[in-house]
């Protein structure tokens, strides 16, 4: 409870005023305030990216809120009829989650901090996944129809929402013409401050596939590109998990910027599972001249890094 607490009063920091009134549009509060922000949306390949206003520095810049600071708590949600425990993306989702935290490509965050000095945490404790086997939106959804869905179904397992837990939310939905793969957002459940996302099935999506050919990964085409929106997200969460964290002159956060760039082909996690996993920006590494070179484009891709060493 003390280290739940001690986040909330970071996170709650200089957040938007829509936040702090006691109107919401999710079924808390009877519908009455618009739908939570959709932020970080990983567009898929082709969709326009923002790169920071004409002639401004393309480095983040920090909107004196809140950041994770003792990294997150992880309780994935599988929303859909054709999910199974025996599914293999839900045993690879568990396995990216199990392996991610204290990893160098968690490491890339950490140059980021808030008022008083904190920095990005790379801790991701994993509780494991529900399954809701009950049917899922046909189409991209409104942000409320996944906050709704992550408290309902941590009050039908009477599970407490914590402050610094993130509860990304897996549909068996297609992607269809939406022009994105994933977001991530925030509000709260029984008045408990929550960071949560949102992903597509990417099963034959090319527009989200990160060209991952599993001879090292082992993983399935989907598991890979779900996979690499994951790492998205959470880096996005864990750097601007309430609106006023780090991002960029025209609202683009660290993974938005380095989307469909990748520094090695793989990344290695701490249980021994490796991910093509695209990489974040570095504000030290684009002064500095440093990033990587994109290994699929051959460009010459300056900020973003995959490895804190690139800085």
């Amino acid at each position: 409870m003390k280290l739940a607490t001690s986040l909330l009063t970071c996170l709650v920091i200089a957040s938007p005023a829509w936040a702090q009134s006691d109107k919401s549009a999710n079924s808390e509060t009877r519908n009455t305030r618009p739908d939570p922000p959709m932020m970080g949306r990983h567009l898929a390949k082709g969709q326009a990216n923002a790169g920071g206003n004409a002639g401004a520095s393309p480095n983040l810049i920090y909107h004196n809120g809140g950041i994770m600071t003792q990294g997150a708590i992880v309780r994935a949600i599988f929303w859909g009829s054709s999910w199974t425990a025996a599914n293999a993306k839900v045993g690879g989702v568990d396995s990216f989650y199990s392996g991610a935290g204290q990893t160098n490509y968690l490491g890339t965050n950490t140059e980021y901090t808030q008022t008083g000095g904190q920095h990005v945490g790379t801790t991701v404790s994993y509780s494991g996944h529900y399954i809701d086997t009950t049917a899922a939106p046909k189409r991209g959804p409104r942000t409320s129809a996944i906050l709704n869905e992550v408290c309902q179904v941590l009050q039908q397992h009477g599970e407490a929402p914590v402050a610094n837990g993130y509860y990304p939310v897996y549909v068996d939905t297609k992607r269809g013409n939406a022009g994105y793969c994933a977001w991530h957002s925030w509000s709260s459940c029984g008045g408990v401050p929550v960071q949560f996302a949102f992903f597509f099935n990417l099963d034959g999506d090319p527009g989200c596939d990160p060209g991952d050919d599993g001879q090292v990964t082992k993983h399935s085409q989907g598991l890979a590109a779900i996979g690499n929106v994951s790492g998205h997200e959470l880096s996005e969460a864990l750097t601007d998990p309430r609106g006023a964290g780090w991002y960029d002159s025209s609202g683009a956060e660290n993974s938005d910027k380095c989307a469909w760039t990748f520094g090695h082909d793989y990344v290695a996690f701490n249980n021994g599972s490796f991910w093509k996993v695209q990489g974040n920006w570095s504000n030290a590494a684009y002064t500095a001249g440093h990033g990587y070179t994109d290994v699929d484009g051959g460009s010459v891709t300056r900020g973003c890094i995959d490895d804190p060493n690139q800085k």
